[in-house]
């Protein structure tokens, strides 16, 4: 009787554990099942943003780029080419460039959209320069010294030569020597006139 009683213990153990691996690979393909359904849903999406993209309705595929980035946890190589492709239509050259060069890491010469991406990436480093140098000739014009500076309701600005002490001090070997300044007329402050020419170099000091 108690051998019996044990062998019923042990086959009841034994199908114990067959239900319990049964239940964990059921688990395992609902997941895997889940996984692919989630991808198919990414496919088509992405799809749909080259389909606008092909279709010139570039922001519409950068809302749906976004919303896609919003709902996974790594970016899909070919969505970093579209994204890089896009972001070109859209001048926003160094996006593009960044993205393009993602899918080129990826996929080398061989990807599916690699020598595309390498033409785009290409155009978008040539507008991107074209970009710094406008940047660079915009800088200029802000800076130049062909603006007068408004001075304020005094119309009166400490001098930058002196700083306001009215003496430059030079330092030398022998020691520092002490000459007045020929600028602001031992005032220690100059007139905006002056001023605005002396940032221009127009002011000349006095010799006195």
């Amino acid at each position: 009787m108690n051998r019996v009683l044990l062998v019923l213990v042990a086959l009841g153990f034994v199908i114990n554990s067959w239900a319990q691996v049964d239940e964990r690979e059921k688990l395992r393909e609902l997941e895997i099942q889940r996984q692919a359904d989630k991808q198919r849903v990414i496919d088509r999406q992405i799809d749909s943003v080259a389909l606008l993209i092909d279709t010139e309705q570039y922001e519409a595929a950068d809302k749906k780029i976004l919303n896609i980035l919003r709902t996974v946890k790594s970016v899909p190589s070919d969505l970093t080419f579209y994204l890089g492709k896009n972001s070109y239509y859209l001048t926003k050259y160094k996006q593009s460039v960044d993205w393009l060069n993602k899918y080129i890491q990826l996929k080398g010469t061989s990807g599916q959209f690699s020598e595309e991406a390498i033409e785009i990436k290409r155009k978008a480093e040539i507008e991107l320069v074209k970009e710094k140098q406008l940047e660079a000739q915009q800088a200029t014009v802000i800076f130049s010294k062909d603006f007068d500076i408004d001075c304020g309701p005094t119309g009166k600005v400490v001098c930058p030569v002196c700083n306001g002490s009215t003496v430059i001090i030079k330092k030398g070997y022998f020691g520092d020597t002490y000459k007045t300044c020929g600028y602001c007329n031992h005032a220690g402050t100059l007139t905006c006139g002056d001023y605005n020419k002396l940032l221009k170099g127009q002011l000349k000091p006095a010799t006195n």
